[in-house]
Protein backbone atom coordinates (compact mmCIF):
# COMPACT_ATOMS: atom_id res chain seq x y z
CA UNK A 1 0.00 0.00 0.00
CA UNK A 2 1.57 3.21 -1.13
CA UNK A 3 2.68 5.61 1.58
CA UNK A 4 1.99 3.28 4.52
CA UNK A 5 5.02 2.53 6.66
CA UNK A 6 4.47 -0.05 9.38
CA UNK A 7 5.61 0.05 12.99
CA UNK A 8 7.17 -3.40 12.99
CA UNK A 9 7.34 -5.20 16.32
CA UNK A 10 8.54 -8.64 17.32
CA UNK A 11 6.88 -11.42 19.29
CA UNK A 12 3.83 -9.34 20.14
CA UNK A 13 0.31 -10.68 20.59
CA UNK A 14 -2.46 -8.55 19.10
CA UNK A 15 -6.00 -9.23 20.26
CA UNK A 16 -8.17 -7.94 17.40
CA UNK A 17 -11.67 -8.02 18.82
CA UNK A 18 -15.13 -7.00 17.75
CA UNK A 19 -16.93 -4.84 20.32
CA UNK A 20 -20.73 -5.12 20.31
CA UNK A 21 -22.01 -8.48 21.57
CA UNK A 22 -18.41 -9.68 21.88
CA UNK A 23 -16.88 -7.47 24.58
CA UNK A 24 -19.70 -5.04 25.31
CA UNK A 25 -23.49 -5.34 25.39
CA UNK A 26 -26.38 -2.95 24.88
CA UNK A 27 -28.33 -1.81 27.93
CA UNK A 28 -31.23 -3.78 26.42
CA UNK A 29 -29.34 -7.05 26.90
CA UNK A 30 -29.55 -8.79 30.27
CA UNK A 31 -25.99 -9.61 31.35
CA UNK A 32 -26.77 -9.76 35.06
CA UNK A 33 -26.62 -7.21 37.84
CA UNK A 34 -22.84 -7.10 38.18
CA UNK A 35 -21.91 -4.96 35.20
CA UNK A 36 -19.76 -1.96 34.36
CA UNK A 37 -20.92 1.00 32.26
CA UNK A 38 -18.59 1.52 29.26
CA UNK A 39 -20.60 3.71 26.87
CA UNK A 40 -22.78 6.78 27.29
CA UNK A 41 -24.27 9.36 24.93
CA UNK A 42 -25.62 12.68 26.15
CA UNK A 43 -25.98 11.22 29.62
CA UNK A 44 -27.80 8.09 28.44
CA UNK A 45 -26.32 4.73 29.44
CA UNK A 46 -25.82 2.65 26.29
CA UNK A 47 -23.45 -0.28 26.79
CA UNK A 48 -22.03 -2.41 29.56
CA UNK A 49 -19.49 -5.14 30.21
CA UNK A 50 -20.00 -7.85 32.79
CA UNK A 51 -17.86 -7.20 35.87
CA UNK A 52 -16.01 -10.46 35.20
CA UNK A 53 -15.23 -9.45 31.59
CA UNK A 54 -14.20 -5.97 32.67
CA UNK A 55 -11.66 -7.36 35.11
CA UNK A 56 -10.44 -10.04 32.70
CA UNK A 57 -9.93 -7.45 29.94
CA UNK A 58 -7.62 -5.49 32.22
CA UNK A 59 -5.55 -8.63 32.75
CA UNK A 60 -5.58 -9.50 29.04
CA UNK A 61 -4.20 -6.08 28.12
CA UNK A 62 -1.24 -6.61 30.42
CA UNK A 63 -0.31 -9.63 28.31
CA UNK A 64 -1.16 -8.40 24.80
CA UNK A 65 -2.29 -5.40 22.75
CA UNK A 66 -6.06 -4.96 22.48
CA UNK A 67 -7.01 -3.77 18.98
CA UNK A 68 -10.76 -3.07 18.68
CA UNK A 69 -11.85 -3.98 15.14
CA UNK A 70 -15.38 -2.74 14.71
CA UNK A 71 -18.06 -1.80 12.21
CA UNK A 72 -18.80 1.20 14.42
CA UNK A 73 -18.21 4.68 13.05
CA UNK A 74 -15.43 6.82 14.46
CA UNK A 75 -17.97 8.83 16.46
CA UNK A 76 -19.59 5.71 17.90
CA UNK A 77 -16.25 4.16 18.79
CA UNK A 78 -15.12 7.26 20.69
CA UNK A 79 -18.09 6.95 23.03
CA UNK A 80 -16.61 3.79 24.56
CA UNK A 81 -14.53 4.08 27.72
CA UNK A 82 -12.85 0.95 29.10
CA UNK A 83 -11.21 2.90 31.92
CA UNK A 84 -7.65 3.94 32.61
CA UNK A 85 -6.40 0.38 33.16
CA UNK A 86 -7.01 -0.61 29.51
CA UNK A 87 -4.49 1.06 27.21
CA UNK A 88 -5.34 1.03 23.50
CA UNK A 89 -2.64 2.02 21.03
CA UNK A 90 -4.45 0.87 17.87
CA UNK A 91 -8.11 0.67 16.89
CA UNK A 92 -9.71 -0.19 13.56
CA UNK A 93 -13.13 1.38 12.98
CA UNK A 94 -15.57 1.55 10.05
CA UNK A 95 -14.86 -2.13 9.33
CA UNK A 96 -11.16 -1.36 9.23
CA UNK A 97 -11.32 1.59 6.86
CA UNK A 98 -9.91 3.87 9.55
CA UNK A 99 -6.89 3.10 11.72
CA UNK A 100 -6.51 5.04 14.95
CA UNK A 101 -3.00 5.13 16.35
CA UNK A 102 -2.64 6.70 19.79
CA UNK A 103 -6.22 7.92 19.23
CA UNK A 104 -5.27 9.82 16.04
CA UNK A 105 -6.30 8.93 12.50
CA UNK A 106 -3.49 7.35 10.50
CA UNK A 107 -3.77 9.44 7.35
CA UNK A 108 -1.72 7.08 5.16
CA UNK A 109 -4.02 4.17 6.10
CA UNK A 110 -7.10 6.31 5.38
CA UNK A 111 -5.72 7.36 2.01
CA UNK A 112 -5.16 3.72 1.06
CA UNK A 113 -8.68 2.82 2.23
CA UNK A 114 -10.20 5.50 0.02
CA UNK A 115 -8.24 4.19 -2.96
CA UNK A 116 -9.40 0.66 -2.22
CA UNK A 117 -13.11 1.56 -2.15
CA UNK A 118 -13.12 3.91 -5.14
CA UNK A 119 -14.50 1.21 -7.44
CA UNK A 120 -17.44 0.70 -5.05
CA UNK A 121 -18.54 4.34 -4.84
CA UNK A 122 -20.97 4.15 -7.75
CA UNK A 123 -22.77 1.10 -6.33
CA UNK A 124 -22.98 2.66 -2.86
CA UNK A 125 -24.54 5.79 -4.34
CA UNK A 126 -26.98 3.62 -6.26
CA UNK A 127 -27.80 1.90 -2.97
CA UNK A 128 -28.52 5.24 -1.32
CA UNK A 129 -30.98 6.13 -4.08
CA UNK A 130 -32.72 2.75 -3.73
CA UNK A 131 -33.04 3.20 0.02
CA UNK A 132 -34.53 6.68 -0.45
CA UNK A 133 -37.38 5.06 -2.40
CA UNK A 134 -37.83 2.16 0.05
CA UNK A 135 -41.02 2.59 2.11
CA UNK A 136 -39.61 0.28 4.79
CA UNK A 137 -36.69 2.55 5.66
CA UNK A 138 -37.38 4.08 9.08
CA UNK A 139 -34.16 5.96 9.78
CA UNK A 140 -31.92 8.49 8.09
CA UNK A 141 -29.65 7.10 5.38
CA UNK A 142 -26.04 7.75 6.32
CA UNK A 143 -22.74 7.57 4.49
CA UNK A 144 -20.74 6.62 7.55
CA UNK A 145 -17.19 8.02 7.62
CA UNK A 146 -17.39 7.94 3.79
CA UNK A 147 -16.83 4.18 4.11
CA UNK A 148 -20.27 2.56 4.08
CA UNK A 149 -24.02 3.16 3.81
CA UNK A 150 -26.18 2.63 6.89
CA UNK A 151 -29.88 2.85 7.73
CA UNK A 152 -32.66 0.92 9.48
CA UNK A 153 -35.69 -0.85 8.06
CA UNK A 154 -39.07 -1.98 9.37
CA UNK A 155 -38.85 -4.91 6.96
CA UNK A 156 -35.18 -5.83 6.76
CA UNK A 157 -35.72 -8.94 4.64
CA UNK A 158 -37.58 -6.99 1.96
CA UNK A 159 -35.07 -4.13 1.99
CA UNK A 160 -32.09 -6.49 1.71
CA UNK A 161 -33.75 -8.49 -1.06
CA UNK A 162 -34.33 -5.39 -3.16
CA UNK A 163 -30.78 -4.16 -2.66
CA UNK A 164 -29.40 -7.56 -3.68
CA UNK A 165 -31.57 -7.60 -6.79
CA UNK A 166 -30.38 -4.16 -7.90
CA UNK A 167 -26.77 -3.88 -6.75
CA UNK A 168 -23.62 -5.62 -7.94
CA UNK A 169 -22.58 -7.94 -5.10
CA UNK A 170 -19.18 -8.39 -6.70
CA UNK A 171 -18.58 -4.76 -5.74
CA UNK A 172 -20.53 -4.26 -2.51
CA UNK A 173 -21.44 -6.39 0.49
CA UNK A 174 -25.06 -6.07 1.67
CA UNK A 175 -25.93 -7.21 5.16
CA UNK A 176 -28.06 -6.58 8.24
CA UNK A 177 -27.91 -6.89 12.01
CA UNK A 178 -31.36 -6.71 13.58
CA UNK A 179 -33.10 -3.70 12.01
CA UNK A 180 -29.78 -2.23 10.81
CA UNK A 181 -28.97 -2.36 7.09
CA UNK A 182 -25.45 -1.94 5.71
CA UNK A 183 -23.88 -1.56 2.28
CA UNK A 184 -20.10 -1.96 2.45
CA UNK A 185 -17.50 -1.94 -0.29
CA UNK A 186 -16.78 -5.64 -0.86
CA UNK A 187 -13.08 -5.11 -0.27
CA UNK A 188 -13.66 -3.38 3.07
CA UNK A 189 -14.17 -6.36 5.36
CA UNK A 190 -12.64 -7.17 8.72
CA UNK A 191 -10.46 -9.92 7.26
CA UNK A 192 -8.83 -7.46 4.89
CA UNK A 193 -8.41 -5.04 7.79
CA UNK A 194 -6.66 -7.66 9.90
CA UNK A 195 -4.38 -8.62 7.01
CA UNK A 196 -3.48 -4.96 6.42
CA UNK A 197 -2.81 -4.50 10.12
CA UNK A 198 -0.71 -7.67 10.23
CA UNK A 199 1.41 -6.26 7.43
CA UNK A 200 1.61 -2.91 9.25
CA UNK A 201 2.87 -4.23 12.59
CA UNK A 202 4.68 -7.33 11.36
CA UNK A 203 3.82 -10.82 10.10
CA UNK A 204 5.92 -12.43 12.81
CA UNK A 205 3.50 -11.42 15.56
CA UNK A 206 0.55 -13.54 16.75
CA UNK A 207 -3.01 -12.41 16.06
CA UNK A 208 -5.97 -13.44 18.19
CA UNK A 209 -9.52 -12.45 17.29
CA UNK A 210 -13.06 -12.73 18.65
CA UNK A 211 -16.41 -11.85 17.11
CA UNK A 212 -20.06 -12.80 17.03
CA UNK A 213 -21.58 -11.85 13.65
CA UNK A 214 -21.22 -12.47 9.93
CA UNK A 215 -19.17 -9.26 9.70
CA UNK A 216 -16.56 -10.93 11.91
CA UNK A 217 -16.12 -14.19 9.99
CA UNK A 218 -13.38 -12.92 7.62
CA UNK A 219 -11.47 -11.56 10.63
CA UNK A 220 -11.82 -14.82 12.54
CA UNK A 221 -10.53 -16.79 9.55
CA UNK A 222 -7.58 -14.43 9.07
CA UNK A 223 -6.39 -14.68 12.70
CA UNK A 224 -3.96 -17.24 14.12
CA UNK A 225 -6.32 -17.98 17.04
CA UNK A 226 -10.03 -17.12 17.09
CA UNK A 227 -13.18 -17.41 19.20
CA UNK A 228 -16.88 -17.03 18.42
CA UNK A 229 -20.28 -18.11 19.79
CA UNK A 230 -21.60 -21.53 18.76
CA UNK A 231 -24.51 -19.87 16.93
CA UNK A 232 -22.27 -18.20 14.33
CA UNK A 233 -22.26 -19.97 10.96
CA UNK A 234 -18.76 -20.63 9.65
CA UNK A 235 -17.19 -22.33 6.62
CA UNK A 236 -16.85 -26.08 7.18
CA UNK A 237 -13.07 -26.11 7.46
CA UNK A 238 -11.83 -23.79 10.18
CA UNK A 239 -9.93 -23.88 13.45
CA UNK A 240 -12.08 -21.35 15.30
CA UNK A 241 -13.04 -22.18 18.89
CA UNK A 242 -16.80 -22.00 19.46
CA UNK A 243 -18.13 -21.12 22.91
CA UNK A 244 -21.57 -20.91 24.50
CA UNK A 245 -23.38 -17.66 23.69
CA UNK A 246 -24.46 -17.20 27.32
CA UNK A 247 -21.50 -15.71 29.14
CA UNK A 248 -19.50 -15.61 25.89
CA UNK A 249 -17.37 -12.58 26.75
CA UNK A 250 -16.42 -13.99 30.17
CA UNK A 251 -15.40 -17.40 28.82
CA UNK A 252 -13.72 -15.97 25.73
CA UNK A 253 -11.58 -13.51 27.68
CA UNK A 254 -10.58 -16.23 30.14
CA UNK A 255 -9.48 -18.40 27.20
CA UNK A 256 -7.55 -15.49 25.67
CA UNK A 257 -5.85 -14.77 29.01
CA UNK A 258 -4.84 -18.42 29.34
CA UNK A 259 -3.36 -18.72 25.86
CA UNK A 260 0.16 -20.09 25.92
CA UNK A 261 1.76 -18.35 22.97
Amino acid sequence: MAGLVGKKGTNMIYFCSDLDNTLIYSYRRDIGDEKILVETKEGKELSYMSKVSYELLQEVTKKMELVPLTTRSLEQYKRINFGSQVKIKYALVANGGILLEDNKINEAWLKDSKEMIRSSEEEMEKGIQLLKKDKNVCFEIRKVDEMCVFTKSDNVEETIQRLKEELDEETVYISSVGVKVYIFPKILDKGTALKRFRDYVGEENHFVSAGDSSFDVPMLLAADTAFCPKSLELPEKNSITKLDEKGFSDEMLQRVLNLNI
